[in-house]
């Protein structure tokens, strides 16, 4: 069985190495990129299971890495940054990372934080999806075993977050979620600020699904969400 192998793209060399202490000794393969066109490069010449990304990177910055890797690829991404602010971590999420963490970080807490990427991307894996039901509504399609939505015929093109709230919406159309359990389920994470970055996701996923106020995502005010297939 191929070991999982994770990207750790960060300018400061003893950074890096010291997260690739910590992955090898949870039994993982690093490699390291030292800027942001050496990260994207990786990507595209070997399969990485995970990526661990700083921001403020020489050439292309980890929100570019992110975009460029978004692209094709679904695998989760861990942003490790000294940007602090909740902006900062609200952007990195929209961007389509999966995580956020501050340096300085706890090398423990960041090996935790991978695991559970991991775990998540595991059960939400094509072959995994594959058990859930393919949802349709009033031409709306949407696909886990191929991650993909189309709109009368059209594909729609989401980051996988997007997709995973779309489509734990769709799933349970009767259901309202409040912004912060969509958040807790998406990301299996209690980040206080949660419910703004959700926010964030729904208003950009509604401009993508092109839809009038309340087509397919309805706000219940004071509550949070419902599919309104």
């Amino acid at each position: 069985m191929d070991r999982i192998t994770i990207l750790i793209a960060d300018d400061d060399p003893e950074i890096a190495e010291l997260i690739a202490l910590h992955l090898k000794k949870e039994g993982y393969r690093p490699i390291k990129a030292a800027d942001g066109e050496e990260a994207v490069n990786a990507v595209k010449s070997r399969r990485i299971d995970l990526a661990i990304l700083d921001i403020m990177m020489p050439g292309l910055d980890g929100y570019e890495v992110t975009r460029q890797i978004r692209e094709r690829y679904l695998f989760p991404i861990i942003f490790l940054s000294a940007k602090t602010s909740d902006l900062d971590k609200i952007t990195g999420l929209v961007m389509g990372a999966d995580d956020y963490m501050t340096k300085p970080f706890n090398p423990m807490e960041l090996m935790a934080r991978v695991n559970t990427q991991l775990r998540r991307s595991r059960l939400l894996s094509p072959s995994a999806a594959a058990n859930n039901r393919q949802v349709e509504a009033g031409g709306l399609i949407i696909d886990p075993d191929k991650h993909s939505v189309t709109l009368y015929g059209n594909p729609v093109k989401l980051t996988p977050k997007e997709f995973d709230i779309l489509y734990l919406l769709a799933a349970h159309p009767r259901q309202v979620f409040s912004a912060d359990h969509i958040f807790r389920q998406v990301w299996g994470d209690g980040y206080y600020e949660g419910g703004n970055t959700v926010m964030v996701h729904v208003r950009t996923l509604r401009k993508k699904l092109g839809e009038e106020p309340n087509r397919w995502i309805k706000t219940i005010w004071g509550v949070g969400y419902i599919f309104n297939g």
